[in-house]
């Protein structure tokens, strides 16, 4: 029993490492505009890796004549593919070893085959970001698909770590104080959804200057144009359509919607700290000013490439550290 689960903790933990880079590869991808880097899925111009020769190349362009190879655009493109590739057949892996754990675990069983599903839905929006070419709509999905994918294979690990100790270390709070834990989901969840929508949006830059946008509180901005999750836009979204009142728009409610996390989040802390709980009081505190400063620096310097990663992922990290306090704390 310990061999087999030792090994499947292992699997999962390498599984959070790719997740994490296929997340973070991701948002170099969009970063740079690479996401219509290959034009074709799940080849790169008809190739397996990506065309390298000047002949390949040849044949690529009179393949996509309408999109020229660009090998600096096409590398983030590939790489993130073959990461988010070896992620699926990782959880695939994971799914088909929790069949043989002995005794076998329900739970595991259950979030593993739940991964496994949202990586064949990943895939095809994977095939959708492309063939679609980066409508906002799809883009946010699979974005949102990748942070949930992370914090799924983080849940299988702690839940097998718990099972290869034989030991829960569960936390005890009040209800009210679990309630208040238990809103911090929807709260993070709707600003992560808010990001997502203002980075396949391009309007991370709209707003230059901080705290004001465009030296105003609030500036003349588009909000219906800018949340018309109906909207349909091409043929070609890379660098975004939106006019810049909507992108204002966006980025004007994520930036508010950040100090209302930020007010929500700095009370939990403070519940935590309450109920004794200091070590996730820590975690929580520090990972919320990264996330701030990281923030405040996207804008200030105009959207550094590192940072902006780094901010991706910081968001991840929020939502991973509130699903593994819930996950200690007893609901007896």
């Amino acid at each position: 029993k310990l061999v087999n689960l030792n090994k499947l903790k292992v699997i999962s933990l390498v599984g959070i490492f790719l997740a994490f880079s296929v997340v973070a590869l991701g948002a170099w991808t969009r970063l740079v505009d690479a996401g219509l880097g290959c034009p074709d899925w799940p080849g790169c111009y008809g190739f397996v890796w990506m065309p390298t020769t000047e002949a390949e190349i040849s044949q690529a362009n009179a393949l996509y004549p309408e999109r020229e190879f660009e090998v600096k655009k096409a590398i983030p493109e590939v790489v993130h593919r073959y990461f988010a590739g070896s992620l699926g057949l990782l959880i695939i892996a994971i799914f088909a070893m929790s069949f043989f754990l002995k005794p076998r675990n329900e739970l595991v069983t259950k979030l593993s085959g739940a991964l496994t599903l949202l990586v064949l839905f990943q895939s095809t929006f994977g095939y959708l970001t492309v063939s679609l070419k980066l409508w906002p709509q799809i883009v946010s999905i699979h974005l949102l698909g990748g942070f949930a994918t992370t914090t799924l294979i983080f849940l299988i690990y702690v839940k097998l770590k718990e099972l290869s100790e034989g030991n829960k270390n569960l936390y005890s709070m009040t209800a009210s104080s679990k309630n208040i834990l238990n809103w911090a989901f929807p709260v993070l969840i709707i600003q992560i959804i808010l990001g997502v929508w203002l980075s396949s949006n391009y309007a991370s830059l709209a707003c230059p200057d901080f705290p004001l946008c465009q030296g105003e509180i609030i500036p003349n901005a588009d909000f219906k144009m800018g949340f018309n999750f109906l909207q349909s836009i091409g043929p070609d979204y890379l660098g975004g359509q939106l006019d810049h009142e909507a992108r204002l728009a966006i980025h004007i409610v994520h930036r508010f919607g950040a100090y209302f996390v930020t007010a929500y989040f700095l009370f939990l802390t403070f519940i935590l700290a309450k109920e004794r709980q200091f070590g996730f009081a820590k975690i929580l505190i520090s990972l919320l000013f990264l996330q701030l400063i990281l923030g405040v620096s996207n804008i200030i310097y105009s959207l550094p490439l590192y940072v902006a990663i780094a901010h991706n992922l910081g968001a991840l990290l929020l939502l991973i550290s509130i699903s593994y306090f819930r996950l200690k704390v007893s609901d007896s």
